[in-house]
Parts: C-alpha cells; structure tokens; sequence
C-alpha cells in the first residue's frame, strides 16, 4: 500500500482538566501543540454532581479531579483561544450534560462559531453513573428523558456532534468482564434509542443511530480485548439492523473512542505501566476494522497522583509513534479469517447476548440497575481475589515484588500537586460572577426551565437560554432536582454473606471471639464523604467486612460528615471506614474527625483507604486515623485482621 493510501490516524486525545479553567486552558493549548488532535476535557466533581464551587457539598472538591465549570465566564475562560467550530471536543460529563453543552454552544456563539459546524462528544450516559461512578443526581426516568433531549436537539441543531457516548469504560474499571461489559453498555444504547424513538422523526431515526457512539475500555488481556472490539462492532451491527431496520450500513458502524484500562495501573513499580498501556492501546488499534476512532492515554503514574504535563506528553507520543512511526495504517485487517480470534469472538457474542436477554427480560437497562450493579460487584469480588490468591499475576505486586528504586518517581514533583490558591480563587470569581449579572434574566432563565422540565418541552433550549443569561451550574442543577428529584442508587452490596468465604476461617473466628467479648456482633460501617462516586473499594471492603462475619452498614456515595457520624451512632459502629479517592481525602477526613470527637465518638477507631501521598498519610495518622490504606494494600483479609483487632475490646482492656 503506497504512503497516500494509509489509513487516517485516530483522534489523540489526553484526559485533562484541573485547578482553574485558566490553568486547564493552558494545559490544552500546550497540549494541542505537542500534536495532540482532539481535547476531552475532565471536569471537577461539583461540576459533575450539579453544585457551585461554594456549596457546602463542593469544599475541599473543587478542581480536584478535572476543571471547575460554574457559569459561561468558565466556559469561556477554558476554551480562550481555541476556536471551538476547528475542534473536536468530548466532554466527559454525565448527570449535568444539558447543561455543560449548553454552556459550549453559548461560547461557540460568543466566538461566532458556525453552531452546525460543531464536532464533538458528550459522554451523555447516566445508566453507568448508577452503576459505576456515581455522579448522578436524578432518578432513572428523567435522567433518561434529558439524554434523549439532547439527542433530538443535536439531531436539529448541531448534526455533527455525537448526543451520547455510551460508556463501558468505567464497566470494566467496576469489575465488568468482557461478556458484561459488552451487554451493559449495549443494553444501555438500546434503552436510549428505544426512547429517542418518540421524539425523532421516523426518516431521521436511523441517522440518529448512526450519531450514537460508545466510549470503552481495553484492559490488559489485549488479545481478549481485541476480540471484544471486534464482538462489540458484529453485535452493534447485528443490533441496528434488526431491532431498528437500520439498512445503511454506514449509521450501524460502531464508533467508538477509548481510555485504556487505569484499573490495572500500578502503585508498586509504577514505571511498568508504560508497557500496560501500550499492550492496552494496541487491543484498539491493530484490527483495522475494529479500531477505535479516538484513543486517549492515562499517565504512568496516575496510581501515585496527578500526572504532570510531561507525563501526559510521554503517553501522546506513544501514539503518534505507533500511528506514524510503523506501518499499522497500511494494511488490511490482520485478524480476519483468523479461527482462534473467530472463536473467542463468537464466544463473547453468545455470552453478551445472554445478558441481554437477562436485562430485556426485566424490562430494559433502566429496570435492570440493581442487577446489574450486583453483578459488577460479584465480578469485582472474584477479580480482586484472583490477585490476593496469585492466581492472576500481577507483576511488582503479587509477583517478583522486588526492584530497583525507580528514578522516575524520586524527587517532590514526581506527580503534579493542585494548586492550593486554585478553590479560592475559583470562589472568589464565581462571588464576582454573581454580582455582576442581571438578576431578573437570571430569574426568568429558571422560570423557563422550570416549566420546562414540568412539561416535555426539550430542556435544551432553556438550558442554553440559561447560559447566557449568567446562571450557574448550581443554580440549573437545583431546578433539575427539584422538579425531577434526587436519587440514590443501589450498592450492589446484599448484607446477606457470599458463597466466597474460602480462606476465610480464621478471620470469621476472630470475628467470632470479638463478638463474643464484645457482647454482640462486630459491626463495621464504611462510609464515603464528599463528592467522589468511585465506589469499587468501599464495595469490596464492606463485602470483604460481611463475608468475614461482621455486620456492616454501608449506605453507598457522598454522605455528608455529619449523616455519617449519625449513622455511626445509630448502627453501633466498632470501627469507621472512609474511602476517598478524589484527592480530598485530607480536609474531609479532618472534618470527620472533628466532627466524630464533638459527638463524643472519639473513641471509634477510624480507617482510611484511597490515593494518599505518603505525606498525607502521615497527617491522616495525626488527626486519629488507626490507620491508612492505599492501591498497593491488595490484600483484603489483611485489612480485615486489622479492622479485627481495632474493635477488640480485650486489646483495649490490656493497654
């Protein structure tokens, strides 16, 4: 194949965003001129979770996990300089996506954008939220109503963007295997569509099929991840055809953009995860007809903190060397007619295909949550084992643990640390922001989306309305919940014990003779402060907690320190867990701390788990925390001995 017949290479993206939407605008800028062709922007959890930088909710939150975005002052700050109607822009944004495109097409706007013009993605899928990350606000029902909303006014307004990206990404993080994976994310395009049926014109449904797109993960299996790119190209095609009567062949392609796999990145030996990700990025772009159409890279040291600009660099240039660099772009694809790849594809077909017929049976994905949700935990459970059991090998972890010092993560800046003047001077332009705005547009801006919201008038067009008048994210955000209400999705966690309690004896007979001393069952709350919706750890403590015989009360995401301590009260608890992994573990820690020791309750012991600088372990310590965990403690039940001996009254009796 001559140089001019290559194929075109995929999108680069990086996954970016912090601090300010300065900072982030600085941050792209760099980016895009390092080679990088497409921006995905990552936004801070008050953002996601519809609250303004000063709610009481956000403190200690904002910029931690992505950009604070409160109002079109924000938007138009983080997309300074770059002209939106040249770029192709994916917005990783769930529960708040009406709202955050609506502030990108005012901008656009400002900027004197062609609006049809515009490219790009909002990821735009509430059903995983529930599932897996948690930034949901509404109840199921509504939820879907304003995705189906922005579909049907893009399909009007702006025909090149993608309304939706369905995302299995966070499935697989959650524990998901392949066959699930394919079936939950299939299962929730379906539900989609099944309602964007009503709001579409018949000859314009099957273009809108072809604008869905799906945003997956690849894990390190890549040959099995390869299998299920191809699996998950047959059944999309498969679906389309007979269930809608899509007959263009060109709106049933799958489409899809890809983050390889953060699940599998490493705290020990983190330099090894260069090749993870590697091995990862070449399951989605090796078979040509199953090959992403934009891929964006985590950082090596994503496990340790925030990857610093050169890090993100490193990944983006393993990219553009495997893109221009070899000569994957010059051939057919290589897999075709390959009868060990045909089988283990057929294979994940007939597996995926099971779930679905399970998930259609109750009634679609929306109905399915709560099964879904146990699945992912039981999944989780059994991957998680296999690493404690060393029956999956996990090299520097669970295997030839030791090495050499890496010179890569010497030094105090190995990983990027937020700007602590960052939270107050977003606060201070947001007071601003509020000042100087024209109250009575902001008033009737939430009037009109209130009546909207109360009918079935498309929420987009008050939204943008909403935009350019100076509401904030908050201010949309509290409309939405009260019209529709909010929601708390399931856990997944029964507090019925699992099957697994191999390798569990002795720890259910310490469980035992502590409940014996202790006069009643040994009771274990997990508890998760703040914002942050990553819930797999604190799944899997509590299950660990209940399958070793404990009573547990987990109560799921973002409790307040205050519902917290109450239900420590409430349950009786004999030790306090706190998982927290969006970086703000150290001022909602303290506050629960200070809070715990007010109520009389100090002496409660309390354990912490997430990504803790060695520092902020040491501060944790110092504020009464019995002790501190990170990704590198993989070993449940030695946790769980030690969660044992912190509610032993005899151990106390003996001091």
């Amino acid at each position: 194949m001559s140089q001019m017949q290559k194929d075109r290479p995929w999108l680069f993206r990086t996954y970016a965003g912090h601090s300010t939407a300065a900072a982030s605008n600085a941050l792209y800028r760099g980016n895009l001129a390092k080679g990088q062709t497409g921006l995905s922007v990552a936004f801070d959890l008050p953002t996601q979770t519809g609250y303004d930088s000063d709610h009481i909710l956000a403190k200690g939150e904002v910029g931690k996990v992505g950009v604070p975005v409160a109002h079109l002052g924000d938007m138009r700050m983080l997309f300074a300089d770059i002209p939106l109607d040249q770029m192709n822009t994916s917005m990783t944004i769930n529960a708040t996506a009406p709202w955050l495109l609506a502030l990108y097409i005012a901008v656009a706007e400002e900027q004197g954008a062609d609006i049809s013009a515009l490219q790009g993605t909002v990821q735009n899928d509430i059903i995983k939220e529930y599932l897996s990350r948690g930034t949901y606000i509404c109840p199921p029902e509504p939820s879907l109503r304003m995705i189906t909303d922005i579909a049907a006014y893009t399909r009007e307004h702006l025909p090149k963007w993608n309304p939706m990206n369905v995302c299995s990404y966070h499935l697989q993080e959650a524990g998901a295997t392949p066959e699930e994976e394919l079936a939950f994310a299939l299962a929730t395009a379906t539900a989609v569509l099944d309602d964007l049926r009503g709001k579409v014109a018949a000859e314009h449904f099957p273009e809108m099929v072809g604008r869905i797109s799906f945003f997956v993960n690849a894990g390190i299996r890549f040959v099995t991840e390869l299998c299920k790119m191809r699996a998950f190209v047959e059944l999309w095609d498969e679906i389309c055809a007979t269930r809608y009567g899509v007959e263009d062949a060109k709106y049933r392609r799958f489409r899809y953009g890809v983050q390889v796999n953060s699940l599998g990145l490493t705290e020990q030996q983190p330099e090894n995860n260069v090749y993870r990700i590697l091995l990862e990025t070449l399951a989605v772009t090796l078979s040509k007809n199953a090959r992403a159409r934009a891929v964006q890279l985590p950082a090596w040291n994503e496990a340790l903190g925030l990857p610093r600009p050169w890090d993100q660099q490193w990944s983006l240039r393993m990219q553009q060397i495997l893109a221009y660099e070899t000569d994957l772009l010059e051939f057919d694809d290589l897999f075709d007619g390959n009868p060990a790849i045909d089988r283990k594809v057929s294979a994940l077909k007939d597996g995926a295909r099971a779930e679905l017929a399970q998930i259609d049976g109750m009634g679609g994905a929306v109905k399915a949550i709560g099964y879904m949700k146990s699945r992912l935990v039981e999944s989780n459970a059994a991957r998680i084992t296999g690493i404690e059991t060393g029956s999956t090998t996990v090299v520097g972890v669970n295997k030839w643990q030791a090495g050499e010092p890496s010179p890569l993560t010497a030094g105090d800046d190995a990983v990027m640390v937020a700007d602590p003047k960052a939270e107050a001077d977003q606060l201070h332009r947001l007071a601003a922001w509020k000042t100087a705005r024209d109250p009575q547009q902001v008033r009737a801006a939430l009037t009109a989306l209130r009546a909207a919201a109360s009918s079935d008038t498309n929420i987009m067009i008050p939204s943008i309305a909403c935009a350019r008048a100076g509401v904030t994210t908050g201010e949309w955000s509290d409309v939405i919940r009260a019209v529709f209400g909010q929601y708390r999705a399931p856990t997944g966690v029964s507090t019925n014990p699992s099957n697994r309690t191999e390798g569990l004896d002795d720890l259910r007979e310490q469980v035992n003779q502590v409940s014996t001393a202790l006069g009643r069952r040994l009771k274990f709350m997990m508890g998760k402060p703040g914002l942050d919706g990553h819930s797999n750890g604190a799944e899997q403590i509590a299950a660990r907690a209940r399958d070793c015989g404990m009573d547990i009360a987990y109560e799921g995401i973002r409790l307040t320190p205050d519902e917290i301590i109450a239900s420590a009260r409430a349950n009786g608890a004999d030790v306090i867990g706190l998982s927290i992994l969006s970086g703000s573990h150290v001022p909602l820690v303290r506050d629960v701390m200070t809070k715990l020791y007010a109520a009389g309750l100090g002496n409660i012991p309390v354990v912490a788990g997430g990504i803790i600088p060695d520092e902020d372990a040491i501060a944790l310590r110092a504020m009464g925390v019995a002790k501190v965990y990170t990704p590198k403690d993989f070993q449940l039940n030695k946790i769980m001995a030690d969660i044992i001996a912190l509610a032993d009254p005899r151990a106390t009796a003996a001091e």
